[in-house]
């Protein structure tokens, strides 16, 4: 694949150059320190693989990929536009990045074996791409958001949204409940809750929402107080500006 380094920072754009040299599939053909440049130089090479830094002057690595997001809109398709892996030391930007149709989110310092994966992603990504053809007909895209990608160690976990259970608010951040284990991530719940199906979805308090079919019962605790019990035993209080909508899901 035809990979562009994007990067700021000249140490972190040879430490890249290293790595990649070490992955046969891999051929570096350019390198930029900022936005702007990476764009004319995208458009001059056009690399199959863009790996790309989040800050940056003037461009950041996010302007970048939403003005590659723009380009696929056009006659070409998804199917000419570089690969996006952000490679960055924050941890902060993972929503965005994905909603830019970035293939992969890996945190610095990077190892090997994860910039390895991420190029794995990369190719799978293409392959699929020269896969379809224009008799294949374009899945709908959904207006909801199907996963997740969170901060776990020094990489990030995929969680679909299927798979969560319930989501707790914590100041500035949200909590996602998978199993027995649980995600942080920065994100406001309200935000959450706007990308979230609300045929899937419902929010039973100012800092908390649970899927649907977690739901098990309903229970009135007297003086207006109303909870919901969950499928694992917990209880949930429901507060009064979200009783309204939990009881009509209920059909009362």
């Amino acid at each position: 694949m035809r990979t562009l380094i994007v990067d700021d920072e000249p140490l972190a754009v040879e430490r890249m150059q290293i790595l990649c040299a070490r992955i046969p599939a891999l051929q570096v053909v350019g390198t930029a320190s900022d936005g702007a440049a990476a764009l004319r130089l995208i458009a001059a090479l056009a690399p199959d693989l863009v790996l790309l830094d989040m800050t940056m002057p003037e461009v950041d690595g996010l302007g970048v990929a939403r003005a590659l997001a723009g380009q696929s809109n056009g006659p070409a398709g998804p199917a000419n536009r570089p690969a996006v892996v952000f490679v960055t030391a924050h941890d902060d930007f993972a929503v965005e990045a994905f909603d830019c149709d970035a293939v992969d989110y890996v945190l610095k310092p990077v190892a090997q074996d994860r910039l390895e994966r991420a190029v794995e992603r990369a190719q799978a990504r293409r392959s699929a791409a020269a896969a379809e053809t224009p008799l294949t007909p374009e899945k709908p895209e959904s207006e909801w958001i199907e996963e997740f990608w969170v901060p776990h160690r020094s990489e990030l976990i995929r969680v679909g949204a299927g798979d969560l259970e319930r989501i707790d608010a914590e100041r500035d951040y949200v909590r996602l409940h998978v199993g027995q284990r649980s995600y942080l991530m920065l994100h406001t719940i309200a935000g959450l809750e706007a990308r979230l199906d609300p045929e899937r979805f419902i929010r039973l308090h100012r800092s908390t929402i649970v899927r649907r079919d977690r739901i098990a019962g309903l229970k009135h605790d007297g003086l207006g107080v109303w909870s919901a019990e969950l499928a694992d035993g917990s209880m949930q209080r429901i507060g009064r500006t979200y009783l309204a909508r939990v009881k009509a899901m209920a059909g009362r």
